[in-house]
């Protein structure tokens, strides 16, 4: 009985999951937050000696052993969960974006990794932080979740503006810039070892991986796609009764995404860099095969349990120990927001001088969410280990997913408002401000 108690303590912690992100989606606010808010109330809240997640795991599953066993089972599902939503993130980075989107998206993604990872990494270096805990801090205001922003985007119908072009494109490139910045800076932690030798490396492996990924999802893919549809219709051709033998894409899409990710491990980068990848091979096809559809059904599962797991890692003892903590996210929560603006801002006026300031606001908002991005960045920096001892302690992890949280909801309504100023109405966009 005791493994069927365990299954009904996690369907509860699931349930209750599902609920939050019902309620805050309701609100006009991302799931996702409450899905984390809820993770933090599990750890936060007691009854006695126990704090609800520790009663609901021992209430359901009464041995001793038992609620060791429930917090295992959130723990490695919410790893799948990370690696599952990657590989979507990858699913929806076609390799065709990325050569279309023009210079404007480009300068934008690269000045918006620039000024936020120095800034970030200043700002933990000046606070008396040490190398690797502020590496990190860089990568997590690097981090860009698009799929926020895409949401706005869509619920208005201004996906042909130009600043939605320019937001969607950069938000591509963002994130294969941030996965490499992750690797680079994961892969330093690793090895603990700081030397020009090691960097080289440590980037090299990284360059490498997403160039060789790239350069199948772009030139051999297709081609081999293409050489099967065409025997496929020859063999038609030939013989109208032939029935021609499938595959189950989504099988041989879990696989690779699994396969990826442990090759990502092997390599001494994050296995969420190999299931990324993973995803960009099917982009191209992805539709055809159905797998975002597919995907969103294992996600949904899986990923609730990530962000419970963020938010039970959350020590909400830390702000109250020291209050003085709260200041520093303040701080935090505004230099991401003025990092990612003034950092798209430039690019974007780089890229074209003449933009009218109201669409360099436009795209400096979109790209300033860092959601699940910044989030699983904090989370690896939690689990990475230099000397025995995590790169991120509880206050910085703590910090980082609260400036993560504040950004995610910041970000929409002030977009919304923005384009409203710009386009009175969806069906009024003029030719100059298409791409």
């Amino acid at each position: 009985m005791e493994i069927a108690q365990v299954i009904l303590a996690i369907a509860i912690v699931f349930i209750l999951a599902k609920i939050a992100s019902r309620i805050f989606a309701k609100l006009g606010v991302p799931g996702l937050i409450g899905e984390i808010i809820l993770g933090i109330l599990l750890v936060s809240i007691t009854f006695g000696d126990y704090n609800v997640f520790e009663w609901i795991a021992t209430e359901f599953s009464p041995s001793e052993s038992s609620s060791h066993t429930v917090e295992e089972i959130v723990e490695i599902f919410s790893e799948l969960g990370v690696i599952f939503l990657l590989f979507t993130v990858g699913l929806e980075t076609k390799v065709t974006d990325l050569t279309s989107v023009g210079k404007a998206a480009l300068l934008v993604a690269v000045m918006g990794v620039i000024v936020p990872f120095i800034v970030g990494y200043l700002f933990i270096t000046i606070t008396d932080g040490d190398l690797y805990s502020s590496l990190f801090m860089g990568a997590a205001m690097v981090a860009t979740s698009v799929g926020i922003t895409a949401r706005v985007i869509k619920d208005m119908k201004l996906m042909d503006a130009k600043e939605s072009r320019i937001i969607i494109g950069a938000a591509v490139i963002d994130d294969i810039l941030g996965m490499i910045v992750l690797a680079i800076v994961s892969g330093m932690a690793k090895t603990g070892k700081i030397d020009i030798v090691n960097i080289l490396i440590v980037s090299i492996t990284a360059v490498a991986f997403v160039l060789i990924v790239l350069l199948i999802a772009g030139k051999i893919i297709p081609k081999v796609y293409d050489s099967i549809q065409q025997k496929r219709a020859d063999r038609l051709l030939a013989d109208p009764n032939y029935i021609p033998a499938g595959f189950n894409m989504f099988v041989v899409a879990i696989a690779t995404c699994l396969v990826f990710a442990y090759i990502a491990d092997m390599a001494g980068l994050a296995m969420i860099i190999g299931a990324f990848l993973a995803g960009m091979l099917f982009a191209e096809h992805a539709w055809e095969w159905k797998l975002e559809e597919k995907f969103e059904s294992i996600s949904s599962f899986f990923v609730s349990f990530f962000f419970i797991y963020v938010g039970m890692n959350v020590n909400l003892e830390v702000f109250f120990d020291d209050p003085a903590l709260l200041g520093t996210v303040l701080i935090l929560i505004i230099l991401a927001c003025i990092t990612k603006f003034v950092g798209c801002g430039f690019g974007a006026k780089i890229a074209d001088p003449h933009m009218e300031m109201s669409s360099v606001s436009i795209i400096g908002v979109g790209m300033m969410p860092r959601g699940e991005v910044g989030i699983i960045v904090a989370l690896l920096g939690t689990t990475t280990l230099v000397d025995g001892v995590a790169v991120l302690t509880p206050e910085l992890y703590a910090i980082i997913v609260m400036m993560c949280i504040a950004t995610t909801i910041i970000a929409p309504p002030i977009l919304s408002i923005l384009y409203k100023r710009k386009y009175n109405s969806p069906y009024e966009i003029r030719d100059s401000d298409r791409l």
